[in-house]
């Protein structure tokens, strides 16, 4: 296997041309979905890699509880440089660890921290309007799911921008986004190569949340025009307030994108356009490559848990 069980460490260098690939060509939400199973395929590949990686660097340790036949020559031999990929590989699961543990500790305490600021809001609505002249809107999960919007948000749309905003907030609880959001981010914290997917996956899952709310209000220009004067006041107001880790309006994403996209056709509802068109073919590479990708590193992973399961005494 030689170098070869290194794949599933660097194959997510691919996530950057397979990234703008989707959001170009494809639909925002076969974008998001696609990208997400591809983060998380290659993220859990790279940890299995990592883990086994070290386990074999450092099975000849003297008192190791591993099998003995673990170090043997033949399946050492799989991995060049064993003691030193060994060691570097157990140093880096354990930056993987805390990297993770400390996105979930964050993840929960915002959810938490929110949670108790809404307690004095009635449970049966779904809109909560906060007082406070710092404009925001974001989707906040959990059961119920709750919009929150702040008073200066609400005063400074005009009454059917409002209604799109809402909208928009809705598609992100109705879809669940924020697990999607949450499994890329853990991804990128296990390989930094797939923080691009991290990024197209938020932005899609934007665009998304777009769609949705064009449809709703029957209005893709209203609803355009609601994305931007949601960032203009979130400018003004010096930047995004929006919790890490929620969806939000006017964050993350670049605006004129998505108001460029709200201004142009819908999107293709069946997800993949003609093969024949350039969109089609643009797809079809987009597709291939996130297969290729995926197969190729669950392959390395696997050929190397088959040696170990081959070197292990009946």
């Amino acid at each position: 296997m030689g170098v070869f069980v290194f794949l599933p460490l660097v194959l997510p260098l691919t996530a950057l041309p397979i990234a703008r690939l989707a959001g170009l060509h494809l639909h925002p939400r076969t974008a998001a979905r696609l990208l997400t199973v591809l983060s998380l395929v290659m993220g859990v590949c790279s940890t299995l890699c990592l883990g086994l990686l070290g386990v074999i660097g450092t099975a000849q340790i003297p008192g190791n509880p591993l099998p003995d036949s673990w170090s043997a020559p033949e399946v050492r031999d799989v991995v060049p440089f064993h003691e030193a990929v060994g060691f570097g590989s157990i140093a880096l699961l354990c930056a993987v660890a805390v990297a993770c543990g400390a996105t979930l500790v964050r993840h929960l305490r915002v959810r938490r921290r929110l949670r108790h600021a809404l307690a004095a809001v009635p449970r049966e609505r779904d809109v909560a309007v906060l007082p406070d002249r710092t404009p925001y809107a974001y989707a906040l999960p959990g059961r119920p799911g709750r919009v929150v919007a702040s008073t200066a948000m609400a005063a400074g749309l005009a009454p059917d921008e409002y209604r799109a905003l809402l909208a928009h907030e809705r598609a992100h609880l109705t879809h669940r986004h924020h697990r999607i959001l949450l499994a890329t981010r853990l991804a990128s914290r296990v390989n930094p190569f797939l923080r691009p997917l991290q990024a197209a996956v938020a932005f899609g899952a934007e665009r998304w949340a777009d769609e949705e709310a064009a449809e709703a209000v029957g209005d893709r220009r209203l609803t355009a025009r609601a994305v931007a004067n949601a960032a203009l006041l979130t400018h003004r107001a010096g930047g995004p307030h929006t919790p890490p880790g929620l969806a939000a309006f006017a964050a993350p994403g670049p605006v004129p994108r998505r108001v460029a996209a709200l201004l142009g056709p819908v999107p293709a509802a069946g997800g993949w356009p003609p093969a024949h068109s350039p969109a089609g073919l643009a797809a079809m590479v987009a597709a291939a490559g996130t297969a290729a990708s995926a197969l190729s590193a669950v392959n390395a992973a696997v050929a190397l848990l088959l040696v170990l399961k081959a070197a292990t005494p009946l």
